[in-house]
């Protein structure tokens, strides 16, 4: 199954759906991933804090998809932003893939009231150099987070990995980061322990289109030019939420999918701006 490009102003290229890997640890995991890129996916979402770097690279290493078609991405956790500490991080993630090099590396995390995030993300700026990862991106980051960045070193990330899903749908930030050239990744995209996909309008879209609720969700991320990154390990729901290419919504199904944002949207209020992660 071919997956369209998505391309950044700045033009940077990722596949338009990518596949979520939290929690596929093991031979298991190994496995599934395997089973996703042998279904089409290219994009494949890791972090050192998923404890599955090695999952992944196994399941890249045993492909018979040439190395240079997949993305693999992983994440620096919050409590190795100190320079030393990060660049360590970034090679333990390259080993444990047993890959020559990791594609993306995103800060998982700002963590502000720490304030090392600048420190991580020249860490990141090095290890790009040094050839270790190939792009560097961050996720969570807000835009004052991002503007520091782009103050203090120069230079902005290719990707900002957010949360993201109708309940959710940040509209400013999707416009913010196509300003500055971001590409915009979007976890959480089918809405994790609420009722996003029962809701009427969903149903109704669903009906109408005589597809899955879970693929109205995610086509409405790549109409709005986001990347949806759905997680499942079973074989039938990896090809269900690639399939959604042919599912045409017009701006009014757009709209109405936007229209089911929440002030308090976020599935369990991890505001970048307080919350942190370790």
């Amino acid at each position: 199954m071919s997956i369209p490009a998505v391309t950044s102003p700045s033009g940077y290229t990722l596949p338009a759906v990518g596949f979520g890997t939290y929690r596929l640890r093991g031979e298991a995991g190994a496995a599934a991933v395997g089973d996703a890129l042998a279904a089409g996916y290219r994009l494949l979402d890791s972090a050192a804090s998923y404890q599955n770097e090695g999952a992944v690279g196994a399941a890249v290493r045993r492909s018979a998809v040439p190395r240079d078609e997949i993305v693999v991405t992983s994440k620096l956790p919050g409590r190795y932003h100190a320079f030393d500490d990060a660049i360590a991080t970034v090679e333990e993630s390259v080993l444990r893939t047993g890959l020559d090099a990791i594609d993306l590396y995103l800060i998982h995390w700002p963590n502000p009231s720490v304030g090392r995030y600048v420190e991580a993300w020249r860490a990141l700026v090095e290890a790009r150099e040094r050839g270790l990862v190939r792009q560097i991106g961050v996720c969570n980051f807000l835009p004052e987070h991002l503007d520091r960045l782009a103050q203090e070193t120069g230079v902005l990330p290719v990707v900002n990995q957010i949360e993201l899903h109708p309940y959710f749908p940040q509209t400013e930030a999707l416009a913010f980061h196509h300003e500055r050239g971001i590409l915009t990744e979007s976890w959480t995209p089918i809405g994790r322990g609420n009722d996003l996909l029962s809701h009427p309008v969903v149903a109704e879209l669903a009906t109408r289109h005589e597809v899955s609720p879970a693929q109205v969700v995610l086509a409405w991320h790549v109409a709005r030019g986001a990347i949806p990154l759905p997680k499942a390990a079973g074989r039938a729901r990896q090809r269900e939420n690639l399939a959604i290419f042919d599912v045409v919504l017009t701006d009014e199904d757009v709209a109405r999918l936007t229209a089911l944002g929440r002030p308090d949207g976020r599935t369990a209020n991890q505001d970048p701006a307080t919350y942190e992660e370790l």
